[in-house]
């Protein structure tokens, strides 16, 4: 397996940390069944679905839910390994399990929540097969992203694939590339900012909404959410799926209230998985 461009010392410093606090104390695990649960969440669409629960659902329902934001997709598993969140909710499967593998973490899924379709973007065609020949497609750099990447590309026919190319499918992997593509890799806050300089970027759901980019309406090819592995998660510490807390947030997570906010507010930008 191939060294991942971004790493976690890299990322705290090129992306840097942003923490917004919503709802009271000062953060930390709080543990059982006394204190806020605190949630760290990037800001779209997860930070927008937790807040949505706390404002909404979460205290009568029984619920402190406290909310930290982040900028980047290392520091939310570290901090939720230290112990400085109770759980965290930004990441698909795939991204766990190489997370747990390549910085030795103990973190484990509790739910899927919603799947937040991956899209490819460009300022200079309106669909994939007009991608002239030569080019450069920017993807993200970080393994099981760009992986997920290559294989929407691949489910279009720019390119294919080797057989059993898996999540963590690299440049490498390309068996047939008819239009000659290059590929840049880039940190994945960064891909929006790239579209005056790549020929198309395939960019992750939640970056496309912070950028001002309509999923639904902007891409020039989106992920289906048949049978996709990428649903995004609710994920605790090893040992703390049981805490009461934790339970009552999976819950709210897939409710059917929860699942109307989530059509009613992103109109198939960000798609509900489950329902209550």
């Amino acid at each position: 397996m191939r060294k991942p461009v971004i790493s976690a010392a890299t990322a705290a410093l090129a992306l840097g940390l942003t923490l917004t606090a919503c709802g009271s104390g000062d953060g930390g695990s709080g543990g059982g069944d006394g204190g806020a649960l605190v949630v760290g969440a990037t800001a779209v669409p997860a930070g927008e679905v937790l807040s949505y629960i706390e404002k909404d659902l979460a205290a009568k329902n029984g619920l402190d839910l406290e909310i930290k934001e982040f900028t980047d997709y290392v520091l939310p598993n570290t901090a939720l390994q230290e112990g400085s969140l109770d759980a965290n909710l930004y990441q698909n499967e795939p991204f766990l399990d190489d997370f747990n593998k390549s910085k030795g973490t103990d973190l484990v899924p509790v739910v899927d929540a919603y799947l937040p379709p991956m899209g490819v973007y460009s300022k200079k065609v309106r669909d994939v097969a007009d991608l002239p020949d030569g080019v450069t497609v920017a993807v993200p750099g970080d393994i099981t992203n760009e992986g997920r990447a290559l294989k929407l590309l691949a489910s279009e026919g720019v390119i294919t694939l080797k057989a059993g190319a898996g999540t963590t499918a690299s440049p490498g992997d390309i068996v047939k590339n008819p239009k000659n593509l290059k590929f840049k890799e880039l940190e994945p806050a960064q891909l929006p900012r790239s579209l005056d300089d790549v020929a198309a970027a395939v960019i992750n759901n939640n970056y496309a909404q912070d950028a001002g980019l309509s999923p639904a309406d902007d891409a020039i090819l989106l992920e289906s959410a048949k049978n996709n592995p990428y649903a995004n998660l609710l994920a605790v510490k090893r040992g703390d799926e049981d805490d009461p807390r934790v339970e009552k947030l999976a819950k709210l997570l897939t409710s059917d209230e929860v699942r109307k906010f989530i059509e009613d507010k992103y109109k198939g930008s960000v798609l509900p998985v489950t329902s209550g």
